[in-house]
């Protein structure tokens, strides 16, 4: 499995990104999928995370509110829609796939297949 990450760069606070995530080498369309961002000096943590149908979904709650993320299992794609943007969201984000759960996890060491990551860059 390949996760491609694209989509970040530098944008105005209160600006939005969509950060897109397409998967290759396989149908992920029964993975749970999450987004992760890693600030320098600051541990991973997961931002956000989706259900393999969409019906399930978790956000972290400095995202709530702002960021939504949807899957497009046809296209093997799943998409970060970050909205008001503020500086403390300058990180690098990584989309990962969790191949064997059955409900979102938050633990990174859940998650199977990681992508190279993108860089969100948010100004003040």
């Amino acid at each position: 499995v390949q996760l491609q990450a694209s989509g970040g760069g530098l944008v105005q606070a209160g600006g939005s990104l969509r950060l897109s995530c397409a998967a290759s080498g396989r149908t992920f369309s029964r993975d749970i999928m999450g987004w992760f961002r890693q600030a320098p000096g600051k541990e991973r943590e997961l931002v956000a995370a989706i259900s393999w149908r969409g019906g399930r979904t978790y956000y972290a709650d400095s995202v709530k509110g702002r960021f939504t993320i949807s899957r497009d299992n046809a296209k093997n794609t799943v998409y970060l829609q970050m909205n008001s943007l503020k500086p403390e969201d300058t990180a690098v984000y990584y989309c990962a796939a969790d191949l064997s759960s059955n409900w979102i996890h938050t633990a990174e060491y859940h998650y199977d297949h990681w992508g190279q990551g993108t860089q969100v860059t948010v100004s003040s």
